[in-house]
């Protein structure tokens, strides 16, 4: 797992790695070539052979060879995997960038970790669902053994995901999505301005308060501050359709407000850096977690969720078995 009670003595271990390969001067940077992809021979081929080799990704013994062979591709692919970027096997402009970052950087980074690790350590469980935000990565972890592993949505730096220890209680299925009072300044009144017809378009429903009677749209004066408009109304979203958590929700107590959630843009997944939310994390193969996380309490298995999901209909099923969650910065 990414975060472990193995992780302190792991990341000890890489650090006096990295302590001497920046003692031995470390490694210079890497510029775009076009010879920098499969087929392409000459010294920047060289130079990135000697970069990977430093760092262990390719055999010291592989060094001295201008080919870009696919050897080299797959090591390159390991590197581009390691840090998030897409293994195309050649080295583009994002690539170039990370080869370039230097050991001590590196190192700098590893020792930030390491300070953290210990409060992020300590009440993981046995069965638990780590998020790790810069990553944009989530694992489902069960005895110190990943179970799966997905992608994420994750907030954007303007408004980032915060770091939570909770416990998993609820899942939602088509859940109606309430709006936060920020989303309702920044986002919702701002498009209603430019076009009422959002709101039908986007299935949102207007309450006059939290429990209040609906209201119709055309009652309210959209001119007034939205901080105005977001205290007095509340904003619903219905299920199905483009409803911004899709077919499911998945509940943990916080003090932020923040939970996880399927998602309709699923395009962004594809994304290497993925920072789009308003803080919430929105999960790649989410039914495939939701089956993990629900361990086939009361007969939920995996078909039984798709199905479900596919008809739209209002479930909230309570969590009975023990499964935490940590949102962590490593």
């Amino acid at each position: 797992p990414m975060l472990s009670g193995q992780s302190g003595r792991a990341l000890e271990s890489a650090i006096k790695h990295y302590e001497n390969i920046a003692r031995r001067g470390g490694w210079g940077r890497i510029a775009r070539s076009r010879s920098l992809k499969p087929g392409g021979k000459g010294r920047a081929v060289l130079a990135l052979r000697r970069r990977l080799a430093i760092e262990g990704y390719l055999p010291k013994g592989a060094v001295g060879r201008e080919e870009y062979d696919g050897g080299l591709a797959q090591a390159v692919a390991g590197f581009q995997e390691n840090h998030g970027l897409p293994a195309t096997g050649q080295v583009g402009k994002a690539t170039a960038r990370a080869l370039s970052v230097s050991a001590k950087s590196r190192l700098d980074t590893m020792r930030a970790n390491l300070i953290r690790l210990p409060e992020y350590t300590k009440q993981l469980g046995r069965k638990y669902v780590l998020v790790n935000i810069p990553a944009a990565k989530l694992e489902a972890v069960e005895g110190n053994r990943v179970v799966s592993s997905h992608a994420v949505i994750v907030g954007k730096p303007e408004r980032p995901s915060p770091i939570v220890t909770s416990e998993i209680s609820e899942i939602n299925f088509n859940p109606y999505w309430h709006s936060p009072k920020s989303i309702v300044i920044k986002d919702i009144v701002p498009k209603v301005r430019r076009s009422r017809r959002i709101l039908k378009s986007m299935r949102i429903k207007i309450f006059d308060g939290y429990r209040g009677p609906e209201v119709n749209p055309r009652s309210i004066n959209w001119r007034a501050p939205a901080e105005d408009i977001a205290d007095r109304y509340h904003f619903r979203q219905e299920p199905g359709g483009e409803n911004a958590m899709a077919s499911v929700k998945i509940n943990f107590r916080n003090k932020f407000s923040v939970y996880m959630h399927d998602t309709p843009t699923k395009s962004l997944f594809d994304e290497s850096q993925r920072y789009f939310s308003s803080g919430c994390v929105r999960v790649e193969d989410v039914h495939q977690l939701t089956s993990w996380v629900l361990g086939n309490q009361d007969g939920w298995n995996l078909r039984q969720i798709k199905s479900v999901a596919r008809s739209e209909d209002r479930i909230d099923v309570e969590l009975k078995g023990k499964v935490s969650v940590h949102w962590v910065y490593l």
